[in-house]
């Protein structure tokens, strides 16, 4: 007889209310709104406000799938970040407390961009051994406060906000029940993706680092080929351990880093685009919360339905990637999306 498996019990998401146009960036920088749609596929993104960090929107958005939950409760809180309110310590025990969870195990998870899938992959596995019997598992980004303001491709593409999935302890053939998680990483390719002051590398080579060394870089053109690449692997690997074909996918819900980037995956595996969620126009590469951001709009929305067969897809810095499969089960989503203008 199997153990327990994770089951999705309840999504939320929550985005800070400042928007910011491509039109808003043409304004400072060298571009223009047909430049990064043309590109990215991305219309407009949200922004933190001053004061505002990652662990007020981790906050809100667990707020949120609690409630849609049906209960306030959660014996562990798993944070999937790359931009923690503080170095050290973690986010998520602040997190925890100020929802009410003090005493819940909490950490944080650093995967960049592919954070939810290994989040996921550790949530279900404290609750396969037994270990939590609710998680909420929330991927969380200002990123933000990590770009160079003046450089206009990662100002174009990133954005910030919040998703949150809370997993009950279930059976593994009822639906929600999250289905083997397939993980992988590349570490030879880390400069790809990074920041590269900061940590204790640089700040043990004495001495104080260049400024612009303190902001998130990315390679654009070598990081295209090697997401394209590794997610459509990760994703087979996944569809052959559910037992399903690309044919029999209802919705492929893939990391909003770059429209053209999902849309090479999809196509390579062969999902049509009125199977592909997305949400990347309006809101940007949300990073780690860009699955689970994307997976409450679309529950709220009514487009991801319940029995539909959905895909998870991811790529990151690391580098790192990450595919899973689950049958979507009847679940409420809330979500706050509220906008104002920059």
């Amino acid at each position: 007889m199997s153990g327990p498996a994770a089951v999705i019990a309840g999504l939320g998401a929550w985005l800070p209310p400042r928007v910011v146009t491509n039109d808003d960036l043409a304004a400072r920088l060298d571009t223009t709104d047909s430049w990064i749609r043309e590109r990215t596929g991305i219309r407009e993104r949200r922004r933190v406000g001053a004061g505002m960090a990652t662990g007020d929107l981790a906050v809100e958005a667990g707020r949120l799938a609690l409630k849609a939950s049906g209960s306030d409760s959660a014996d562990t809180v798993v944070l999937a970040t790359t931009t923690p309110d503080r170095p050290c310590p973690a986010t998520a025990p602040e997190v925890a407390a100020r929802l009410g969870l003090s005493g819940a195990a909490a950490f944080d998870v650093s995967a960049v961009c592919t954070g939810f899938l290994y989040a996921l992959a550790a949530a279900a596995g404290l609750v396969a051994t037994g270990t939590a019997e609710r998680v909420l598992l929330i991927g969380a980004e200002a990123y933000s406060t990590i770009l160079d303001p003046d450089d206009r491709t990662t100002a174009a593409i990133f954005g910030d906000g919040a998703g949150a999935v809370v997993l009950r302890a279930g059976r593994p053939d009822e639906p929600g029940a999250v289905g083997r998680c397939v993980l992988g990483s590349d570490g030879d390719h880390s400069d790809l993706i990074c920041i590269p002051a900061g940590g204790s590398r640089q700040r043990s080579a004495g001495g104080p680092a260049d400024p612009q060394d303190h902001y998130f870089r990315m390679d654009g053109r070598k990081v295209y080929r090697h997401a394209v690449e590794r997610m459509t692997a990760a994703a087979h690997q996944a569809l052959a351990a559910a037992g399903w074909t690309a044919d029999e996918v209802d919705r492929l819900a893939a990391h909003q880093a770059n429209a053209r980037i999902t849309d090479a995956v999809a196509e390579r595996l062969g999902v049509p685009p009125q199977r592909r969620l997305a949400n990347i126009g309006r809101v940007g590469n949300t990073a780690a919360a860009s699955v689970p951001l994307l997976l409450a709009e679309e529950t709220a929305a009514g487009r991801l339905r319940a029995g539909d067969r959905t895909l998870l897809a991811a790529f990151g810095g690391g580098l790192t990637w990450g595919a899973a499969t689950v049958v979507w089960p009847r679940v409420t989503a809330y979500v706050n999306t509220e906008a104002e203008a920059a």
